[in-house]
């Protein structure tokens, strides 16, 4: 029985080693089907943006395959190994078995031969087994730890087998996913490419549209310069018949002297009417249709009120004041001579009435003014800052300065706008504002760029500059040189008007005038008001700005603000190496 069991054990161990050899072919036929699938997956996509990852994708699934196989054929030899050791030693103690059995049967025949002849017999009280038993035992043991072995070879072979397989399955998974992952990453890439070249196609054709626009522009300036011109002519030929007629009073008036002067001023301001002047100082604009259509009106009540002389003042003013629009062209309502309607801004509704009013008022602020005649320019910067802020200045002005300046304008305002809790009290820029429709003062005047200069000349010792970068809009302290000039240049109404830009930077500054053709290098002898660009390294690049004060005797005279940051007037050689160049602006 016991020979039997061991040939059953022995073919046990034969069926195990056929089904792990079974095994193993399933398991490189699934690894190949495996990594067959994964490149049906892969390849279905495929594109040149994703190449680089599918073979590395390839390679891993090469690696893990070739590992997998690795590994199962590294168990299952050692299994099939240990298993072949074990039949071989189960072989060992069968022939062993054998041996010792024919021995003991020949004891055994030898004994009942010895036996039958002495006629003993067998003790029946021993252990109750013979040592043939014993074997049968002990090798019905052998052969199921045989199969005890070999189950556990089976079973180790198997969890390798599903342990490699898993494994490598997954890991392909994984890589067929990333596979996938990089495939979308590279379709979103390309997509965004063609959404910039879109986006930059548009912008390109945008800008296309800008310029043609901006040369549509251009053209209707130079068609509405040449206008321009054609009126200024026409202008001109007006003023010369209005300094006629203004001749034509001061002889009524009498008085040679006057009329002398008269003569000069008709003469000299057609002259720049028509010809124009050596800068844009001397520049003059016309009044408007408007108010050229009252002055029947505005001799009327000139004469009435003693002034028949200042017709072209009265203009200039109601020019300022409202373009000769509206019901109350003079804005007289709130001065004290008005009498019939509430004295609150645009209170006058009858235009007749408020040219009466003004032109009253403005008698009132000559007389004040001690004005003698109309290129009387000192006093009639009095008198019209006086129409503007009321006569109180008039006085307020003569009694602490003897007379008119910018600087004490923007002073008087200040103090008024802080007595009333106001923000701003009045125009501070009134005179240059009114002088500009002036023909015979803009000849006596020394322009808008003296203005300036006397607003940047009241600023000087302040530190820190922090009037001026809060001004244009900043937090905290900045380098604020530009800022004080951008200031300045705002309090005379300059960046309104299209004279200096708002600029922070200095850099953007001096390229706004070459922009314009308004640029001079530091050769350049400048004048009052212009606005000088320093280099301290010398590198072609601009780091500083200032306000030209002055220029005598080849030395520059400037106001600076940001320098040893305080405002602080400084002076240089003209042509120094210091200097960058300078911004020129067309008052």
């Amino acid at each position: 029985m016991a020979d039997i069991k061991t040939r059953d054990a022995v073919k046990g161990t034969i069926k195990t080693i056929d089904k792990a050899a079974v095994a193993s072919e399933r398991m490189k036929a699934a690894y190949a089907k495996t990594k067959e699938k994964a490149e049906e997956g892969y390849y279905a996509n495929e594109g040149s943006a994703t190449e680089y990852a599918a073979d590395k994708i390839s390679y891993a699934s090469d690696r893990v395959k070739d590992e997998g196989i690795h590994q199962f054929n590294k168990q299952g030899q050692k299994g099939v190994k240990t298993t072949k050791e074990t039949v071989v030693k189960a072989k060992d103690k069968m022939a062993d078995f054998k041996q010792k059995r024919a021995a003991k049967a020949a004891e055994q025949r030898s004994a009942r031969n010895v036996s039958g002849q002495n006629g003993l017999q067998i003790h029946r009280g021993t252990a109750g087994r013979s040592p043939v038993s014993d074997a049968s035992v002990q090798t019905i043991k052998t052969s199921t730890d045989t199969k005890r072995t070999i189950k556990q070879s089976a079973r180790s072979a198997g969890k390798t087998v599903k342990t490699a397989a898993k494994g490598s399955v997954k890991t392909t998974e994984r890589s067929v996913k990333t596979a996938q992952v990089t495939s979308k990453a590279a379709i979103k890439t390309t997509q965004q490419a063609t959404k910039t070249a879109q986006a930059a196609a548009k912008a390109s054709a945008k800008t296309a549209q800008k310029a043609a626009q901006a040369a549509r522009a251009s053209a209707k300036a130079s068609a509405a310069a040449a206008k321009t011109t054609v009126k200024a002519t026409i202008a001109a030929v007006k003023a010369i018949i209005a300094g006629t007629k203004a001749l034509i009073a001061a002889i009524v008036a009498g008085g040679w002297i006057a009329i002398v002067i008269i003569l000069i001023v008709v003469l000299l301001g057609c002259a720049i009417s028509l010809f124009g002047g050596g800068s844009e100082s001397t520049s003059y604009t016309p009044v408007s249709a408007e108010v050229e259509a009252y002055e029947p009106l505005i001799q009327k009540y000139a004469k009435q009120h003693g002034i028949p002389e200042y017709v072209e003042l009265i203009k200039a003013v109601m020019m300022q004041e409202s373009g000769g629009r509206g019901n109350d062209p003079m804005q007289a309502s709130e001065c004290g001579y008005n009498t019939q309607y509430p004295n609150t801004p645009n209170g006058i509704t009858d235009p007749e009435y408020s040219i009466n009013v003004g032109i009253q008022n403005l008698a009132a602020c000559l007389n004040a003014a001690q004005v003698e005649n109309p290129v009387d320019m000192d006093r009639i910067k009095l008198a019209l800052q006086g129409y503007n802020f009321g006569n109180g200045y008039i006085t307020w002005a003569q009694t602490n300065y003897g007379g008119y300046t910018y600087a004490n304008a923007v002073e008087f305002s200040t103090i008024q706008a802080e007595r009333l809790g106001w923000d701003s009290y009045g125009d501070t820029q009134y005179v240059s504002h009114v002088l500009r429709y002036y023909p015979f003062g803009r000849a006596f005047t020394g322009g808008g760029n003296q203005a300036i200069v006397e607003v940047a000349l009241t600023q000087l010792g302040n530190e820190g500059g922090q009037p001026y970068w809060s001004w244009y809009g900043f937090n905290s302290r900045v380098e604020w040189c530009a800022c004080f000039v951008s200031w300045c240049a705002e309090q005379c109404g300059y960046i309104e008007g299209g004279f200096i830009p708002k600029f922070a930077g200095c850099v953007s500054g001096a390229n706004w005038f070459k922009e314009r053709n308004q640029w001079q290098d530091r050769n350049y002898e400048p004048t009052a008001g212009d606005i000088i660009f320093f280099d301290w390294e010398g590198d072609g690049s601009t780091d500083h700005v200032g306000i030209v004060e002055k220029c005598e005797n080849g030395v520059v005279y400037t106001v600076e603000g940001n320098s040893g940051d305080a405002v602080k007037q400084r002076q240089y050689t003209v042509g120094s190496s210091s200097i960058y160049g300078y911004g020129v602006p067309a008052y």
